[in-house]
């Protein structure tokens, strides 16, 4: 039997409150930190009340978790979704590589959470059982792209999967990190739209270049 119209209604009611919490929480959490983050800041932007944020997600570290949770989710989602068994390995390299510059570039916040996690030593991460299952999907499929490029002969036998995602992500990390530290010590800005393409296809050509050559 359907669920009454106002049973739905109110599940979607909940569903908003929640999403508009975790959106407005995620910009505070990655603009001030853990530690400088008010719940009391985030209710007063939100729809609803300190008391139910607190009913939703029970505290503000609870709160931090669920943030970091979501963020990690959509990058981990994105790269399950992409369709790449249809191309060539090289190829398949380059589409994942773009996508991560993509979404790191259209997603500073999450940049930012994970810098801050980082300076708190992964103890939040550390706690979610949704974050430590995110490992594999993270890898699966570049693993299954590093596999079919051995297996045809074009990539090198010693490939890791864990090492090329640390490249990819290293350098994605970095140009929306290092933004303006960068710029104040050598003078250009990492985001310049008209050195985008270049450096997009750049990292594409920097792991390809690993991946295709000989091990000495």
């Amino acid at each position: 039997m359907a669920a009454p119209s106002s049973d739905v209604e109110r599940q979607r009611d909940k569903d908003r409150t929640r999403a508009d919490i975790l959106a407005v929480a995620t910009s505070e959490f990655a603009d001030k930190g853990y530690t400088g983050a008010r719940v009391d800041e985030i209710a007063a932007r939100t729809s609803t009340t300190k008391r139910m944020i607190y009913y939703y997600f029970g505290g503000k570290e609870q709160l931090y978790v669920a943030v970091l949770e979501q963020a990690y989710s959509a990058i981990r989602t994105l790269e399950q979704q992409l369709d790449v068994e249809h191309l060539e390995p090289e190829d398949a390299i380059r589409q994942l590589a773009e996508l991560t510059f993509d979404h790191h570039e259209a997603h500073p916040d999450f940049i930012r959470l994970v810098s801050i996690e980082n300076i708190h030593r992964a103890e939040h991460i550390a706690r979610s059982e949704v974050l430590s299952g995110l490992a594999n999907p993270a890898l699966d499929v570049l693993t299954r792209i590093l596999d079919r490029g051995r297996a045809a002969g074009r990539f090198r036998a010693d490939a890791d999967a864990l090492d090329i995602h640390m490249v990819i992500s290293s350098f994605c990390v970095f140009r929306l990190a290092n933004r303006h530290t960068f710029n104040a010590i050598f003078g250009r800005d990492l985001l310049d739209p008209q050195r985008r393409a270049h450096q997009r296809h750049m990292l594409g050509d920097l792991v390809l270049d690993y991946l295709t050559n000989t091990p000495t």
